[in-house]
Order: C-alpha cells, then structure tokens, then sequence
C-alpha cells in the first residue's frame, strides 16, 4: 500500500508493519493506524506516521536512551487491551517536540507510547502520577574543558 507521509513524500507502506492504536491517540481520536519510519539507518529518532493522512507525524524516540532509570506502570486495561503477555514483547516510545538547537528538544515522558510488538497494537498512556514531565528535557547540556 501507497502513502503519503510529512517527512519523506510517497511511500510504499507493508501492511504488516502498520501499528493499530485501537482507540486512537488523544486529540486525534480519528487516526488510529501509524507506522515508524526512521530518519536514518541507527538513528535516535523516528516518526510515527498517521497511515491515513500527511499529519499527524510525530517525532519519536526511545526514551531508556535519554533516562536510564525511567519507569512507569501498564495498568491491567492497558495490558488486556494491547494482549501483552510478556515484557520483552513491550517498546516504549516518547514523543518529542524538535526545537532549535536539537540539543534543547523535549520529550513526552508523561504520556509514553506503548507498543505491543506482537500484535503491532498500541496505546499512548496517559500518566497523571508521574514523576515526569509532559516537556522533559533529553539532553543533559554538558561541557568539558581540556587542559593543555
């Protein structure tokens, strides 16, 4: 199948590769098929691509690459509506707002992106005790100066 995507023109898409988010994602409740197309080969950051229309296309990113010691809960909804069976079956994506410079760029780690590999069905989980930020900063800024 053929589409139309915000980042890379037209697209041939394998069916197989299209995650489902059954009940949609919040304030887009009518896009509910999505696939990932990366940047480049290895890169950080992905795109999460409405099958349907040019937009939405959001800015993805693993967000254990940025936040080793991130966490959160899948409550028992979440887990019988995705049918995850075991953890390993689980990727976790948060999206990102891409800022000037890249370097200051923030992630949703409040509502992270659920994927259940097995089935490609996914959710984006709202957390409203969470310990992060809707815009949480994912590059730490540091700088080293050498000595001569």
């Amino acid at each position: 199948m053929r589409i139309e995507t915000k980042y890379f023109g037209e697209v041939e898409v394998n069916e197989s590769e299209i995650i489902i988010f059954p009940q949609g994602i919040p304030g887009f409740q009518g896009e509910n098929k999505f696939i990932l197309q990366s940047f480049e080969e290895g890169g950080l950051f992905q795109i999460l691509q409405s099958t349907n229309n040019i937009d939405p296309a959001f800015v993805v990113v693993d967000p254990f690459l940025f936040v080793n010691d991130y966490q959160f809960k899948l409550d028992e909804a979440t887990i019988e509506q995705l049918q995850i069976k075991l953890k390993e079956d689980v990727r976790v994506l948060a999206i990102v707002t891409v800022k000037e410079p890249l370097t200051s760029s923030t992630a949703n780690l409040q509502a992270p992106v659920v994927i259940n590999t097995q089935n490609n069905h996914a959710k984006q989980l709202i957390s409203i005790k969470s310990n992060y930020l809707t815009r949480e900063a994912i590059f730490q800024q540091t700088s080293t100066i050498e000595e001569e």
